[in-house]
């Protein structure tokens, strides 16, 4: 399953499910925890219960509540029977978590996308996700919860940019998805308003080698779209390295347009081919690895 935009909709208003499938996101995530109130909990689970059947182009996740709330058996008992397309888990702290969660849904097979920063012991955890990899969609986190938990006043510059210990966080969930071998989906960015903040972000994110992101509104969607997915110059270029190594599946080194290339230029081709063929043809299906 292919994740470059996953947008989220409060549970409570289900009159923007619709909208929210319709926008071109990827992924659309039905949000039991933050976005609604204590008083309405029950009724999101409802609406999402009652939408969960209907004909849908974009996958439907559903966030949780965290597993120590006491809400978390009511929104999966209420949820699952509708046959989500995964279940975002807030608060994870590495693989026991997902194992809990796991056991929670009993014989349901449903990818998991664990939020995995929003915790201090969570920091400590993110190298463990390797170990229930089956178990997941990918790998995000979120840069709100965790300077709360420890009484920071902000995650970020005045420019935006991340402080310190939040570029770190950010650094380590990233590389404990793909330490995993699962998709790393990068958080959000609040400001919906900042179109060039938005693209700067994207690209820093790309750069870095996030393959995915979260999004609060679906003005977003289409450029998280656009930065996830190959260009035709990229796609070209891949496809030129994978030709040459196949020429000679021997070789460790070659050269192209004046360029020496290697095996990780050739791992990277790969991984940009395999994106694009999914990305085009909407792959469907929870890819157990």
């Amino acid at each position: 399953m292919i994740l470059r935009s996953l947008l989220f909709v409060p549970a409570d208003r289900p009159d923007r499910f619709g909208k929210a499938v319709a926008s071109g996101a990827d992924a659309i995530i039905l949000d039991l925890e933050d976005s609604v109130a204590l008083t309405n909990k029950q009724f999101g689970r409802e609406a999402i219960a009652a939408f969960l059947p209907e004909v849908r182009t974009a996958k439907v996740f559903i966030r949780i509540n965290p597993l120590d709330s006491g809400m978390a058996e009511a929104d999966i008992a209420a949820v699952l029977s509708g046959k989500p397309d995964g279940i975002v888990l807030p608060k994870a702290e590495g693989a026991a978590s997902v194992d809990a969660l796991l056991a929670l849904m009993g014989e349901a097979r449903v990818g998991i996308l664990p939020i995995a920063s929003e915790t201090p012991g969570a920091v400590f955890e993110l190298g463990t996700y390797r170990f229930c990899r089956d178990a997941l969609l990918g790998l995000t986190w979120g840069a709100e919860d965790l300077p709360a938990a420890i009484g920071a006043s902000a995650a970020r510059e005045e420019g935006g940019r991340y402080t310190p210990p939040y570029e770190m966080v950010r650094s380590l969930v990233l590389f404990g998805a793909h330490r995993a071998g699962v998709q790393a989906i990068e958080t959000v960015v609040p400001d919906i308003h900042n179109r060039a903040g938005l693209e700067a972000y994207l690209n820093r994110a790309r750069r870095d080698g996030f393959t995915g992101m979260m999004a609060i509104h679906p003005a977003q969607v289409a450029s998280i779209n656009a930065a996830f997915t190959p260009t035709e110059e990229e796609i070209a270029n891949a496809r030129e390295i994978v030709a040459l190594f196949a020429v000679n599946p021997s070789r460790g080194v070659a050269q192209l347009h004046g360029k020496m290339i290697d095996r990780p230029h050739l791992k990277l081709a790969e991984a940009i081919l395999a994106r694009t063929d999914r990305s085009i043809s909407h792959i469907s299906s929870f890819e157990r690895k």
